[in-house]
């Protein structure tokens, strides 16, 4: 399978990358493009194109941010400033989103202030040893868009760009990769440059949490996959297990939601989500979709999982559709006498029960009936400080 860039796709974006490029002109600074915009690895349906602005170093005491934002205003009419450990800004320009980064102009890596510093590093080594490879980086990207595994943003918390297209070099293909990953351990250390005898040892305890160690061919102490959720890792392992058995197009197609194909006893909500950073909106938006699922595990979810573009989708199949009367609610064990006390003079309304060694009441349930029970609880502080509208669609 192959998923070559069209001429017309290619000079598209080149184009309006050199155009939005002339725009930017700033003291004592170059603008470049940046990520796989500048590697040649982009998926054809990207939107987003990084533009790195690469000040002097001897503006290393000074705020990049601020000064770049005053050379934006003059040449741009909106603006969106995003929070970070440097600030960027985001702007729509002829239907592409354009994240503008200010970085320092450094010599080594050793340098660097900042974590975006490095960027143009990443750039400089993906292009050195990409030797033909473009085409397989876009096919492991493709797989793990289509799988739901690509992106290392906390709320995702699978494999980034930059770390697909260390692997494939890595390995040499696509396939190689999925041959080698099928066949990968919980601790699995991947080391390009061979930097470590054993990085394991040899690394901060906080680099190696991951099920994978991918040491950065530009950063020797950096593990590329420090965000890589077990979870991720493990249906990585899967799919690649499952691919090799049938290579079937299948695993690269982006399979629109829709809503229709959902079968069963569905609870359906619809998000407008807070405004910011996309990371952090999104953390907001998983810690929502978990405390929901968490609240309904006694009309036992069969199946659940969301989708955000502009809105957020949260969807649940639940066994059931309406509660007991009456709930646990557990206190005490037996044997701590005072705080059974404090229990029964709380709920003295109600008998005292006991299972095992623990102690209960049986309270009566406000909310039965699964709608009326979710209702109830999307009206929570929990979910409101989280999200900016929430609704009960289905």
């Amino acid at each position: 399978m192959e998923v070559k860039l069209s001429k017309k796709d290619e000079d598209k974006v080149k184009n309006i990358s050199d155009e939005f490029l002339k725009k930017i002109k700033v003291r004592n600074a170059k603008a470049i493009v940046g990520g796989s915009g500048a590697k040649g690895t982009w998926l054809s349906e990207t939107k987003e194109i990084d533009i790195f602005v690469k000040f002097n170093y001897s503006h290393k005491d000074k705020d990049l941010s601020k000064l770049l934002e005053r050379e934006l205003k003059k040449k741009f009419k909106r603006i969106t400033r995003i929070h970070g450990s440097r600030d960027y800004f985001r702007i729509n320009y002829r239907g592409f989103n354009f994240e503008v980064i200010p970085i320092l102009n450094i010599s080594n890596v050793k340098q660097a202030k900042n974590i975006t510093d490095i960027s143009p590093f990443h750039v400089k080594w993906v292009k050195n040893n990409i030797k033909g490879l473009a085409n397989e980086i876009r096919l492991a990207k493709l797989f793990c868009k289509a799988n739901k595994l690509y992106g290392a943003e906390s709320y995702i918390r699978g494999f980034s760009g930059y770390a697909l297209e260390i692997l494939v070099i890595h390995y040499g293909s696509f396939k190689n990769l999925v041959r080698k990953a099928s066949k990968w351990k919980v601790k699995q250390v991947i080391d390009p440059k061979k930097y470590h005898k054993d990085a394991l040892k040899e690394l901060n305890i906080a680099k190696i949490q991951a099920p994978l160690i991918l040491i950065d061919p530009v950063q020797a102490e950096r593990n590329v996959t420090a965000a890589l959720s077990l979870e991720k890792f493990d249906k990585f392992k899967e799919l690649s297990k499952k691919y090799l058995k049938n290579f079937s197009d299948k695993f690269f197609e982006i399979v629109e939601f829709d809503v229709k194909k959902l079968k069963g006893n569905l609870v359906l909500l619809k998000i407008t989500p807070l405004r910011g950073k996309r990371d952090v909106v999104g953390a907001k938006l998983l810690k929502c979709f978990n405390f929901i699922k968490k609240n309904l595990e006694e009309f036992k979810v069969v199946k659940s999982d969301w989708e955000w573009d502009k809105e957020a989708i949260f969807w649940f199949i639940l066994r059931e559709k309406k509660l007991s009367k009456y709930k646990k609610h557990y206190g005490p064990l037996f044997e701590q006498k005072k705080h059974l006390k404090a229990f029964k003079n709380k709920w003295k309304k109600y008998s005292i029960k006991k299972e095992g060694i623990k102690t209960y009441v049986m309270l009566p349930r406000e909310h039965k009936e699964l709608k009326d029970f979710v209702k109830n609880l999307i009206k929570g502080e929990d979910i409101k400080k989280r999200v900016k509208t929430i609704k009960l669609e289905k």
